[in-house]
Formats: structure tokens, sequence, C-alpha cells
């Protein structure tokens, strides 16, 4: 059974499961929380414990004013964690989503964590990509006429057109408005969290980080990842999106079992 709720710093969250344990899935830049419901089909069926997947700020439902560096959706994450055990807390973060994770696992923020895994990330960023995203950043949200032409702009923005069906759900989480007025439900700016080193942020958690990508992630490479952590590993078959297409192989690196 699932819930819904709003955290004290304005996250939308939905939370199910039962037990101790608790996994934290952080979705990354352009997407929301229904990018975990193909993994969380598993976790419901073969995991004793709990989930929580949050939209972090800017997307989804969650509030849309930011800042919206790292720092704030670490401080973010960290709220709704503060009275967890530590031992029991394990962040799957998922591109930018793991980087917030490893920030939390920092303990900076107050809460600690007993593990990280995180998958996608890209870690290296060259000065025109990060141009890009700061161009993004700038431009004023975009209306569309129709909800369709909205779906389509998320899915693209999200990196997940031609992998979710655009009459899904999962779809339509990603937009909001009326007739006419249709918008991604995501603040552009947003996309000016980029700038700082990646590998630097991956190098400070106080818990232990484990690396994957899928083996077609044109985001990262398993080379890059081994100068993190050198245990790191590829899931064959999989794109940038890996919890979605090979969400059963996502699962077994969250529970250390590939």
């Amino acid at each position: 059974m699932t819930e819904d709720l709003i955290s004290r710093r304005g996250l939308s969250a939905t939370r199910g499961g039962h037990g101790e344990k608790l996994a934290v899935l952080i979705h990354g830049l352009g997407a929301n929380r229904a990018v975990w419901s193909r993994m969380l089909a598993i976790a419901d069926a073969h995991w004793q414990g709990r989930w929580l997947a949050p939209d972090l700020r800017g997307h989804g439902r969650s509030v849309m004013h930011g800042p919206y560096g790292y720092a704030m959706h670490a401080a973010d994450i960290a709220g709704l964690i503060e009275d967890e055990d530590p031992r029991n807390v394990v962040l799957v973060g998922h591109s930018m989503g793991g980087v917030v994770a490893a920030l939390v696992a920092t303990g900076w923020y107050g809460p600690r964590v007993s593990d990280v895994a995180a998958f996608g990330v890209k870690l290296v960023w060259t000065p025109e990509e990060e141009a890009k995203a700061r161009e993004l950043s700038l431009r004023p949200a975009r209306p569309f006429a129709t909800r369709a032409e909205a779906i389509d702009r998320f899915l693209k923005v999200s990196g997940l057109i031609g992998l979710v069906d655009p009459a899904s759900d999962a779809a339509a989480s990603g937009v909001s408005g009326s007739e006419g007025q249709w918008q991604v439900a995501m603040d552009p700016r947003a996309f000016g969290c980029v700038g700082p080193s990646i590998p630097a942020l991956l190098k400070l958690p106080a818990a232990p980080l484990r690396l994957c990508a899928g083996a077609k992630d044109p985001m990262v490479t398993l080379v890059q990842m081994q100068g993190i952590d050198p245990a790191a590993r590829v899931i064959d078959g999989a794109g940038h999106n890996a919890h979605w297409e090979a969400p059963a192989r996502v699962w077994d690196f969250v529970n250390n079992k590939s």
C-alpha cells in the first residue's frame, strides 16, 4: 500500500513498504518520482523494507522555487530522513540524484546513512555542456497548447522519449496545467545546478558509495566510474535510464546482489 505526503520543506513524495530498512529513491534532473514505478513493483514483491520516492524541488508536484543547487536538494532529502535510524537507510540516486545522495551521505545535513547506490551519474561536463544547462535555466517555462505537446517535451527533457508510453501515468506525471496552458512540471531554473566538480562531490560521502551505469549510457563510462569506485559495474543492454529499462538488474545492484 502506498501513501502520498508533503514534507515540511515542500517536497511531494510517495512511500510504501513495511519494515525497518528504508530505500530513498532520488530521481535525476528533469524527471520525477514516477520513473521508479517499474523498479518499485519489484521492490514491493521481493523486499522486506520501506521505500520513499520524492519529487525533487522544482520537479513534479514539489515546491517550485529555488535555490536549486545540489546543497539545497541534499538538505531537502535530509529533512525526509531525519528521524530514521542511519543503520537502516540506503540512498539510491539516478544521474543528478546520485550527486544529491552523495552529499546527503556526508552527514553535513544532519542525518547519516548506511550506503549509497548511484547509477547513471554524469561525471565529466564540458564547458559547452555547462553553458547549455545555464542557458536552459534562464529560459521561461514554455506553455503548450495541448497536453500531448507538453508530454512530448517532458519525455525529451527527462531522457525518457522512446521508453515511456506517452499515454501512461508516468508520462502524465511530468506535466501540469489546463487547456491551452500546459507546461512541463519542472522549473527551468533547476538546470542551473551544474558547475561543481562531480567527481569531487562523489568523494565526500562518509558512507560507502557504489556506482554503476547502463552499458549504453552515453553520459558516463566504466573507466570514469572506476576512478571513484574501483568496483563500479555496467548493466548490459541498458542506457541512461537503467531503472526503467532493466529495473530488476538495478534493484539487484541496490541490494548488492550484482
